[in-house]
């Protein structure tokens, strides 16, 4: 068997890990995961710090899944 360049790369994962950031300004976020060619994430979900649902965006990507 030879080993050529299309057997060892790597395939990109379909997933990545991000992080959504409280809109309200508590530092309060939570980790995603979510589809590599989908677009940023925009999300209402609950925040404990403000005991109400708030708006979170995407901030940064942590890793590939």
């Amino acid at each position: 068997m030879f080993l050529t360049a299309a057997t060892l790369a790597k395939s990109k994962s379909k997933f990545i890990l991000v992080r959504l950031v409280s809109e309200a300004g508590t530092g309060f976020c939570y980790n995603i995961k979510r589809p590599r060619l989908q677009d940023k994430l925009v999300l209402l979900k609950y925040d404990p710090i403000v005991n109400k649902r708030v708006l979170f965006t995407e901030k940064k990507k942590l890793r590939s899944i």
